[in-house]
């Protein structure tokens, strides 16, 4: 696991997939629907738990300065800080390896117990897996 800085607050718009993970694929067609895929654009997975063991996930996508207003979308911040995490290369060949990667990423002990899972899609093959660290630490 590598230590990761998230410099500045990130805004985003996001779509919430309707289940997980079925509906993980779905949220993120829709999204790069309305933003197709760009290298001056960040896309995102974020996740947390929600209920009796249910996964709440959007797929996320930068806001952007020259963006019109998106009035139907879901705002959200991806709040700057340290974070724990680690690339994977090729994830489509083994998309399991996200949640194992998360499932080990979640038993840091020193992880932001409000926190979420970030996927940061940073081209179309690898994905860097994220949770983000107490700010006290």
């Amino acid at each position: 696991m590598e230590k990761y800085t998230i410099e500045n607050d990130i805004p985003c718009y996001r779509i919430k997939a309707s289940s997980f993970p079925e509906g993980v694929l779905a949220a993120h067609q829709q999204l790069h629907a309305l933003f197709p895929y760009s290298a001056g654009r960040r896309y995102y997975g974020i996740s947390r738990p929600e209920g009796k063991g249910q996964i709440a996930y959007w797929a996320a996508a930068e806001k952007l300065s020259g963006d019109a207003p998106a009035q139907t979308l879901e705002t959200f911040i991806i709040p700057k800080g340290q974070y724990t995490g680690t690339d994977i290369l090729q994830f489509r060949k083994d998309i399991p390896a996200i949640g194992r990667t998360f499932q080990q990423l979640l038993t840091d002990p020193q992880i932001d117990p409000n926190g979420f899972c970030l996927e940061w899609y940073y081209n179309m093959d690898d994905v860097r897996c994220m949770v983000k660290l107490a700010d006290n630490i």
